[in-house]
Protein backbone atom coordinates (compact mmCIF):
# COMPACT_ATOMS: atom_id res chain seq x y z
CA UNK A 1 0.00 0.00 0.00
CA UNK A 2 1.67 3.41 -1.23
CA UNK A 3 2.18 5.86 1.92
CA UNK A 4 0.14 9.07 1.86
CA UNK A 5 1.93 12.31 1.60
CA UNK A 6 1.18 15.53 2.24
CA UNK A 7 2.57 18.96 1.02
CA UNK A 8 3.80 21.09 4.04
CA UNK A 9 4.58 24.94 3.75
CA UNK A 10 5.78 27.21 5.96
CA UNK A 11 4.44 30.72 5.00
CA UNK A 12 4.20 34.33 6.47
CA UNK A 13 1.23 34.89 7.83
CA UNK A 14 0.31 37.74 5.30
CA UNK A 15 -2.36 38.40 2.43
CA UNK A 16 -1.48 36.18 -0.66
CA UNK A 17 0.76 33.56 0.59
CA UNK A 18 -1.61 30.98 -0.13
CA UNK A 19 -2.83 32.11 -3.43
CA UNK A 20 1.24 32.48 -4.05
CA UNK A 21 1.23 28.97 -3.49
CA UNK A 22 -1.66 28.12 -5.43
CA UNK A 23 -1.18 29.79 -8.35
CA UNK A 24 2.35 27.80 -8.87
CA UNK A 25 -0.07 24.32 -8.45
CA UNK A 26 -2.83 26.29 -10.68
CA UNK A 27 -0.16 26.64 -13.44
CA UNK A 28 1.52 23.20 -13.30
CA UNK A 29 -2.09 21.70 -13.53
CA UNK A 30 -1.58 19.91 -10.01
CA UNK A 31 -5.14 19.23 -8.62
CA UNK A 32 -5.79 20.23 -4.64
CA UNK A 33 -7.81 17.40 -2.98
CA UNK A 34 -7.07 18.64 0.64
CA UNK A 35 -5.77 21.53 2.71
CA UNK A 36 -5.33 22.41 6.09
CA UNK A 37 -3.95 26.08 7.51
CA UNK A 38 -3.00 26.74 11.04
CA UNK A 39 -1.29 29.92 11.60
CA UNK A 40 0.11 32.03 14.49
CA UNK A 41 0.32 35.64 14.56
CA UNK A 42 3.11 35.89 12.56
CA UNK A 43 3.49 32.07 10.25
CA UNK A 44 1.66 29.20 9.11
CA UNK A 45 1.92 25.91 7.97
CA UNK A 46 -0.71 24.78 4.76
CA UNK A 47 -0.65 21.69 4.27
CA UNK A 48 -2.15 20.11 1.44
CA UNK A 49 -3.11 16.63 -0.84
CA UNK A 50 -2.58 16.89 -4.15
CA UNK A 51 -2.63 14.81 -7.21
CA UNK A 52 0.51 15.25 -8.89
CA UNK A 53 2.29 14.64 -5.28
CA UNK A 54 6.00 14.82 -7.02
CA UNK A 55 6.35 17.57 -9.44
CA UNK A 56 3.96 19.90 -6.93
CA UNK A 57 6.90 19.22 -4.59
CA UNK A 58 9.58 19.95 -6.88
CA UNK A 59 8.02 23.50 -8.22
CA UNK A 60 7.07 25.04 -4.85
CA UNK A 61 10.71 24.52 -3.97
CA UNK A 62 12.23 25.99 -6.77
CA UNK A 63 9.78 28.80 -6.55
CA UNK A 64 11.50 29.89 -3.09
CA UNK A 65 8.75 28.30 -1.16
CA UNK A 66 9.68 26.29 1.90
CA UNK A 67 7.67 23.03 1.63
CA UNK A 68 7.84 19.31 3.16
CA UNK A 69 6.68 16.38 2.74
CA UNK A 70 4.92 14.85 5.81
CA UNK A 71 3.49 11.04 5.65
CA UNK A 72 0.24 10.58 7.30
CA UNK A 73 -1.73 7.68 7.97
CA UNK A 74 -5.37 7.85 5.85
CA UNK A 75 -7.88 5.81 8.07
CA UNK A 76 -11.13 5.11 6.74
CA UNK A 77 -13.98 5.99 9.53
CA UNK A 78 -17.67 4.80 9.86
CA UNK A 79 -19.57 8.36 8.86
CA UNK A 80 -21.72 7.63 11.88
CA UNK A 81 -21.70 9.00 15.41
CA UNK A 82 -19.13 7.74 17.29
CA UNK A 83 -17.40 6.30 14.25
CA UNK A 84 -14.35 9.22 15.02
CA UNK A 85 -14.13 7.87 18.55
CA UNK A 86 -13.89 4.41 17.42
CA UNK A 87 -10.62 5.25 16.06
CA UNK A 88 -9.43 7.66 18.58
CA UNK A 89 -9.99 5.11 21.49
CA UNK A 90 -8.26 2.35 19.46
CA UNK A 91 -5.11 4.98 19.20
CA UNK A 92 -5.33 6.09 22.63
CA UNK A 93 -5.50 2.89 24.30
CA UNK A 94 -2.46 2.31 22.57
CA UNK A 95 -0.51 5.03 23.94
CA UNK A 96 -0.52 6.36 20.36
CA UNK A 97 -0.18 10.14 20.26
CA UNK A 98 -2.11 12.20 17.72
CA UNK A 99 -0.04 15.26 16.46
CA UNK A 100 -1.92 16.65 13.69
CA UNK A 101 -5.22 14.90 12.25
CA UNK A 102 -7.98 16.52 10.12
CA UNK A 103 -10.96 14.83 8.11
CA UNK A 104 -13.00 14.96 5.39
CA UNK A 105 -16.30 13.17 4.11
CA UNK A 106 -16.67 12.65 0.32
CA UNK A 107 -19.10 10.30 -1.33
CA UNK A 108 -20.56 8.97 1.99
CA UNK A 109 -16.67 7.94 2.68
CA UNK A 110 -15.06 9.57 5.81
CA UNK A 111 -11.30 9.57 6.06
CA UNK A 112 -9.43 10.80 8.88
CA UNK A 113 -5.74 11.77 8.26
CA UNK A 114 -3.51 11.87 10.76
CA UNK A 115 0.05 12.52 11.95
CA UNK A 116 1.40 10.83 14.91
CA UNK A 117 3.98 10.22 16.68
CA UNK A 118 4.84 6.79 15.96
CA UNK A 119 3.27 6.36 12.28
CA UNK A 120 4.89 2.73 11.81
CA UNK A 121 2.98 1.49 15.35
CA UNK A 122 0.26 3.17 14.62
CA UNK A 123 -0.24 1.23 10.86
CA UNK A 124 0.60 -1.91 12.67
CA UNK A 125 -2.81 -1.04 15.40
CA UNK A 126 -4.91 -0.10 12.69
CA UNK A 127 -4.44 -3.40 11.04
CA UNK A 128 -4.78 -5.13 14.52
CA UNK A 129 -7.76 -3.53 15.30
CA UNK A 130 -9.62 -3.68 11.84
CA UNK A 131 -9.60 -0.39 10.91
CA UNK A 132 -9.10 0.19 6.92
CA UNK A 133 -6.13 1.38 5.95
CA UNK A 134 -6.58 4.00 2.47
CA UNK A 135 -4.28 4.06 0.45
CA UNK A 136 -2.35 7.53 -1.81
CA UNK A 137 -4.29 6.15 -4.56
CA UNK A 138 -7.87 5.59 -3.17
CA UNK A 139 -7.46 8.91 -1.39
CA UNK A 140 -7.14 10.41 -5.42
CA UNK A 141 -9.83 8.48 -6.52
CA UNK A 142 -11.99 9.37 -3.95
Amino acid sequence: MSAVKLLATFAENKIGQLARITRVLADLGVNILWVTISSTESFGVIKLLVDKHSLAYEALRQHGIAVSQVEVLAIEVEDRPGGLNLVAECLAGEGINVENASGFVAQRRAVLLIEADDLERCRRLVRKANLRQVSAEELLAI
